[in-house]
């Protein structure tokens, strides 16, 4: 198909980045893939697909959006699918008790938007068609993406829920005022430094016993990763951390500098 003259470029943005968790139907895949393309994304991500990927099924109903599903990420686990991400975004009906920013889709936009002027990757989670995203998955985001749904009918189809988001995506690209946006000199902590920050504090806090009962050890591990999603770190920041938690466990009768790291 030929473009008229007049037509403005095609828009295809590599970020935000959309990330499917668990997705089952090829179909669904498929649907998004095209919407992300109809609002100028492109970049999808795929966590532990159910079907075998590349999915016939997802082709089809992707109808020509081949930019989308030839470059899509397929990845067997969050923390991967997530590592290079500055900013995290969860989509779900249900904050579950979580401390974090509650976004409608509008305020998600323009938040990504600012972040993206400050040099920021942004990676907005969706969760799969059954169930949605588990707590812990939810746990690893900066903030909540939520729908003023019908609380009575709240279950949206997948793709639904990504073509929202991706229209009000598009529509922020007109905003003239942006939000203010965390500003550092120090590029941001990558969901990759963070998780090596946090796994560094879990694993001493384990070696000195702080986790008891030993039944309450997941819901403390996610209330101190939620301090420290909160705070924003940089690079430096997370870095300075680490360099914390080894003088404290080594300068002040912890381990010894040849202790093995359990």
């Amino acid at each position: 198909m030929t473009r008229a003259r007049n037509m403005p470029p095609p828009i295809e943005e590599e970020w935000p980045a959309v990330c499917l968790v668990r997705p089952q139907m090829g179909e669904n895949i498929g649907a998004v893939a095209r919407v992300l393309l109809n609002f100028g994304l492109k970049s999808l991500r795929l966590v532990s697909p159910r079907d075998r990927w590349p999915n016939p099924k997802a082709e089809v109903v992707a109808v020509g959006a081949d930019v989308v599903l030839k470059n899509a990420k397929v990845e067997w686990t969050l923390e991967d699918a997530l590592s290079d991400a500055t900013l995290v975004i969860a989509a779900t009906a249900r904050p579950r008790g979580l401390e974090k920013p509650v976004w409608s889709a509008r305020e998600t936009a323009l938040n990504i938007r600012a972040a993206l002027a400050q040099g920021e990757r942004p990676v907005v989670m969706f969760g799969p068609e059954a169930a949605g995203m588990e707590t812990e998955e939810i746990a690893r985001a900066d903030a909540i993406l939520t729908l003023p749904v019908n609380p009575g009918f709240a279950s949206l189809n997948l793709a639904n829920a990504v073509a929202v988001f991706a229209f009000a995506y598009a529509e922020a690209r007109q905003a003239t005022e942006l939000p203010s946006w965390f500003q550092s000199d120090s590029p941001p902590a990558t969901q990759e430094e963070l998780e090596n920050l946090f796994l560094h504090l879990e694993q001493e806090l384990e070696h000195g016993r702080f986790f008891h009962p030993m039944d309450k050890a997941p819901l403390m591990k996610r209330n101190l990763r939620s301090i420290f999603l909160r705070a924003r770190l940089t690079q430096q920041e997370a870095q300075t951390m680490r360099g914390v938690i080894k003088a404290l466990t080594i300068g002040r009768g912890g381990r010894k500098k040849d202790d093995p790291q359990d």
